[in-house]
Order: structure tokens, then C-alpha cells, then sequence
């Protein structure tokens, strides 16, 4: 069973130690992990002329060629999970695939989005928390939009929430072993 390897981590400063780390732990439950660098063949993306659309079409073309998704959700570069990812996440879903996902951080997304805010949240009269534009903020004890939690129950998949040191908010990765072993049973 091929698991697309979705995340941030592409961005790390080690990412190919990432990937290869990732892979190992694949391996060891007896998948078979797809970072998306890894190389692919694929005739449209080879002759594209703009390197991002190159990667777009790889990536997809991965993920088209994979059973499950692991989504590395920790917040990145602000509240919320990595946009790319959380697009790979819902792709994949729509291919009515199993996708599971994890998190190096327990607090939830309106917390964490408060906390991006600072003094530019307030409640309105309602009592509901808005941004500065007067914007409703989702207050459900998620981990994120509640479209990436409930694409992964409605997919019958795992998510993982653990709190970690931030020194290893990048490295740790007991959540995404909880997921292999949730795709291996």
C-alpha cells in the first residue's frame, strides 16, 4: 500500500533526512511512503515550461498514484495547517481515499487564531469572537477548519493530536507512527 506523505516538512531544512525517516517508518509497517519530491515520470509536468506547475503536476500525479494520505498538520507560518497540504488532504478525499492526519500542537484553531490575532480580536454582540474586519471566528475545539477535520472522519481516517516541545514541533513524529499504524490494521 503506497501512503502519500503530505506536509510542511518539504520545506525543512533537512527535508530529504525528513523523507527518508518518513519512508523507513512506512517501511516498517509495511507501506510504502511517497514524499512528494520524490522523483516521477510524468509526460505533462515534464513539459511544463514553469517549475511550480512542474511540481503541481508531479505531486498531484503522486497522489493520484497512492492509497492513503498522511497530512502533517501542525500549524505552519500562522494559525493554521499548510495550505498545500490541506489541498493535497481534500484531493485525495475526493478520490474517496482514506486520509488521516496529526498535529505537534493540542491547542485548538480558534486558540491558536486568537492568538495570531492578538488585539485585533474581540467578541461582538453575540458574543462571538471576530477578527478586525468584524469576520466570525470557528469556534468548535477543532484542530483546524472544521472541513479538514471532518473530511478525515468522513474518510474513516485517524487524527492525532499531541503536544510536543517546540524544539521538535518539526522532528517528532509519534502522531504520524499512530497513523501508519491505523492505515496498517
Amino acid at each position: 500500500m503506497k501512503v502519500y506523505l503530505a506536509g510542511p516538512d518539504v520545506f525543512l531544512p533537512e527535508a530529504a533526512a525528513m523523507a527518508a525517516e518518513k519512508k523507513r517508518l512506512c517501511a516498517r509497517h509495511g507501506l510504502e511512503g511517497v514524499f512528494p519530491t520524490d522523483p516521477r515520470p510524468d509526460p505533462a509536468a515534464d513539459a511544463a515550461q514553469d517549475a511550480w506547475y512542474a511540481i503541481y503536476l508531479r505531486n498531484e500525479a503522486h497522489i493520484r498514484a497512492c492509497d492513503a494520505l498522511i497530512a502533517n498538520l501542525t500549524p505552519f507560518r500562522g494559525p493554521s495547517a499548510d495550505a498545500g497540504t490541506v489541498y493535497e488532504l481534500g484531493f485525495m478525499r475526493a478520490l474517496g481515499r482514506p486520509v488521516f492526519g496529526y498535529t505537534n500542537d493540542t491547542a485548538d484553531f480558534a486558540a491558536r487564531t486568537l492568538r495570531s490575532l492578538g488585539h485585533h480580536a474581540s467578541r461582538n454582540a453575540a458574543g462571538r469572537w471576530v477578527d478586525g474586519e468584524g469576520l466570525g471566528l470557528e469556534e468548535f475545539g477543532l484542530t483546524d477548519n472544521l472541513m479538514i477535520d471532518g473530511g478525515i472522519r468522513a474518510a474513516g481516517g485517524l487524527l492525532i493530536r499531541r503536544q510536543v516541545p517546540e524544539a521538535d514541533r518539526w522532528t517528532d513524529l509519534a502522531g504520524f507512527e499512530a497513523c501508519l499504524k491505523a492505515i496498517a490494521r
